[in-house]
């Protein structure tokens, strides 16, 4: 296992944290023991921007968890990104509750970024995926294998951030990525991959891999 060690609260919401406890120690300043609710809300903006350790696999052909949440879809579908070939594609539906920085699947290079702005349907929905605002990363590995990456935004979510460009050398686990304030990632895999999730399964960027690449 391989760890990748980050700063336990993420960069990209310093000025989300620094305004929430400005305006909770106004309002204490202000209302006394009537700020709690405050205070309260501004332990649930420190939460929704942790970035805790991973822990990454480094078993050959290994497909790690791009992000934190709930699998809710499960199947082949045509792969818009790659000329509508076939691919095998699972999406992971992030709640305002789950970590929210999307790591790199699977180590390789990347072969091209795709940003396409969209509306801000629930990002659950099916229709997520064509409709809402979102940005995909191809990668291939070593092996030759094409698996695309795609950050969606959701419903409150109206900031998606990626860090990575065509050409780079990327690393399984590597931090590419944020979203803010609930999202999904859509993983499209070659045809026929075998899989180590199910439908509904939560799932932890990083820590768990969701498919292999090894037939």
């Amino acid at each position: 296992m391989r760890t990748f060690d980050y700063p336990i609260l993420a960069t990209e919401g310093r000025v989300h944290m620094i305004i929430a406890v400005a305006i909770g120690l106004l309002t204490t300043w202000a209302f006394g023991w009537w700020s709690l609710i405050v205070w309260l809300a501004v332990v649930f903006v420190f939460q929704f921007f942790r970035d805790p350790k991973r822990n990454i696999s480094e078993t050959s052909g290994a497909v790690i968890a791009p992000a934190s949440g709930q699998v809710v879809s499960i199947g082949e579908d045509e792969n818009p990104y790659l000329g509508e070939a076939r691919a095998l594609k699972i999406s992971i539906f992030m709640n305002v509750f789950s970590v929210h920085s999307n790591l790199i699947p699977v180590a390789g290079t990347v072969k091209g970024c795709w940003y396409h702005a969209g509306k801000f349907f629930n990002a659950a929905l099916d229709k997520a995926s064509a409709e809402n605002e979102r940005n995909a990363v191809w990668i291939t590995t070593e092996q030759g294998e094409d698996i695309v990456s795609v950050q969606i935004a959701g419903l409150v979510a109206r900031r998606i951030l990626c860090y990575v460009r065509e050409g780079d050398q990327v690393e399984t686990g590597q931090r590419y990525g944020f979203i803010r304030f609930g999202s999904r990632v859509d993983l499209y895999l070659p045809s026929g991959t075998p899989l180590n999730v199910k439908l509904g399964q939560w799932v932890t960027s990083g820590n768990d891999v969701v498919a292999n690449l090894l037939r």
